[in-house]
């Protein structure tokens, strides 16, 4: 009876033991679950913020840009101001005087302006090309049409019809020129193969 109560014993202690053990393995996987549910969590959440501030980033940045674009050649157009008003000085002065000494006021006001506002311009590195006198580049030169002559070589530029500018290294502008060109040797005194003179 003893061995049978000992068995029955020993049979109710390892059933516990199991059951004990089987609820551990069961908490395992649910504590692992609640874990990665967890961790899933945090990173959703660190994902939204990390999503936010990039939106915010990118409106801001948007913003500067349109600012940046809308407001790129203020500094510019301030050193030009000066420029219309010594145009507008020359108008004011010349409209009061007759008119030679007009002429020549206006003309020198006319000179002045100029000067500002290429010195202006060379500030923000827009530059003039010199072509006059120089070889024809039809990188930068754009011919419109050639004048013959005896006293230049073939190819010079030796009229600037419109100037041309660089900015910076860029061609911001060609200049319209023209080229010469050696003029044809006339037909009269040419001899042909057949030994007939054109008449």
């Amino acid at each position: 009876m003893e061995n049978i109560r000992e068995d029955s014993l020993s049979e109710n202690k390892q059933s516990e033991e199991l059951k004990y053990e089987g609820a551990a393995i069961e908490d395992k996987p649910r504590d692992a679950a609640e874990s990665l549910q967890a961790e899933l969590a945090e990173q959703k959440d660190k994902y939204l913020r990390l999503y936010a501030e990039f939106e915010n980033y990118k409106r801001m940045a948007h913003k500067e840009r349109e600012e940046l674009i809308n407001f790129a050649n203020e500094k510019l157009i301030k050193d030009l101001l000066p420029v219309l008003d010594n145009l507008e000085l020359a108008l004011k002065h010349a409209s009061g005087e007759d008119s030679s000494k007009w002429i020549e006021s206006m003309k020198k006001g006319v000179e002045n302006t100029l000067k500002e506002f290429f010195r202006i311009l060379d500030k923000y590195g827009v530059k003039p090309i010199e072509s006059l006198g120089q070889p024809f580049n039809p990188e930068v030169h754009h011919a419109v049409t050639t004048v013959e002559t005896e006293d230049k070589e073939e190819n010079i530029v030796v009229e600037e019809l419109r100037r041309g500018y660089f900015y910076k290294d860029k061609l911001l502008r060609e200049p319209l020129v023209a080229v010469s060109k050696k003029p044809k040797p006339s037909e009269e005194g040419i001899s042909h193969p057949s030994g007939v003179e054109n008449q």
